[in-house]
């Protein structure tokens, strides 16, 4: 049977954290060449690449990113067997990495991840950024999932799969002191001002024929990318915010802000990224399928639920 060489374990660990062979090497006190062979009898054992090599770096493979796991909890629970007997409570936790794109909803990211925030042995990352960041640190293995308002593209050279994790319902909220008609919706809108997502959102163009094919010229206060800046503009009451009601959930709860309508046809998808993998993170496809069965039952902080 075979047996794991603890050994080259460990030093492939040190070159996982250092990214370098020559600083991993210097840190061991071991020549380059000798801590190069020992990495390839551990390939050896494993019978996997761990690294992609390239010229300027080393990148872990999907394989070595499972490796590079198994051996931080390894020596993790190495530290924690010595903090046992020094005293020390040892608590050994699996780690998830989530990224989210910057604009997204911190509302809708804490749903997401709610249901490991009571469980002690995961330990959540958060990570945000751009689309373009967060798909090279999905590659890189360095996140497991995206967070994402669109689906991504899949012909950019990664195989993606894109899931459907909920679909809220998007409303026209506004503070106390923002004055609207009693008129029927959209004529209600024609003499006040507007909070609207940037141009060029689905919801925004969606909205934006809604209103011409009403006849009605917007009275247009702000606009914004950002879903955390179009809730403080809906709380400051600088006019009516089209936003779905999952971003203000707080507020609508408290009564800072009202909801006016539930525009009808209108909806924002929500979307889970992960790349298809042979060693999937097992947290990630628990935590879709819890997403997608809550939304059914109808979106936290919905009032419509």
């Amino acid at each position: 049977m075979a047996q794991l060489n603890y050994h080259h374990l460990r030093y492939f660990w040190v070159i996982a954290r250092e990214r370098n062979l020559t600083r991993a090497a210097r840190m061991l006190n071991v020549s380059a060449s000798a801590l190069s062979t020992q990495l390839r009898l551990l390939e050896g054992e494993l019978g996997q690449a761990l690294f992609e090599r390239t010229r300027k770096s080393l990148v872990l493979s999907e394989a070595g990113r499972l490796a590079f796991d198994y051996a931080e909890t390894i020596f993790r629970a190495g530290e924690e067997l010595l903090d046992t007997f020094a005293g020390q409570t040892p608590a050994q936790r699996k780690i998830l990495r989530v990224g989210a794109m910057a604009t997204l909803s911190r509302n809708f990211q804490l749903d997401f991840i709610r249901p490991l925030l009571a469980r002690h042995e995961v330990e959540v990352v958060l990570r945000s950024g751009n689309l373009r960041e967060l798909l090279v640190q999905l590659e890189a293995y360095s996140v497991d999932v995206i967070l994402a308002t669109e689906p991504v593209r899949t012909d950019a050279g990664l195989n993606l799969q894109n899931h459907l994790i909920a679909e809220y319902p998007v409303s026209l909220v506004a503070a106390r002191k923002v004055k609207v008609t009693r008129e029927p919706f959209p004529r209600n809108l024609r003499h006040v001002p507007l909070v609207l997502p940037a141009r060029g959102s689905a919801i925004r163009e969606a909205f934006d024929a809604l209103l011409a094919g009403a006849g009605i010229r917007p009275h247009i206060a702000a606009e914004a990318d950002d879903m955390a800046m179009l809730r403080l503009l809906a709380r400051e009451g600088v006019g009516v915010t089209l936003v779905p009601p999952v971003v203000v959930r707080d507020e609508l709860e408290g009564g800072r802000l009202l909801e006016i309508v539930r525009v009808p046809g209108l909806t924002k998808p929500f979307h889970a990224v992960t790349l298809s993998r042979r060693f999937p993170h097992p947290v990630v496809a628990e935590l879709i399928g819890h997403s997608v069965r809550a939304h059914v039952q109808g979106p936290p902080g919905d009032p419509g639920h």
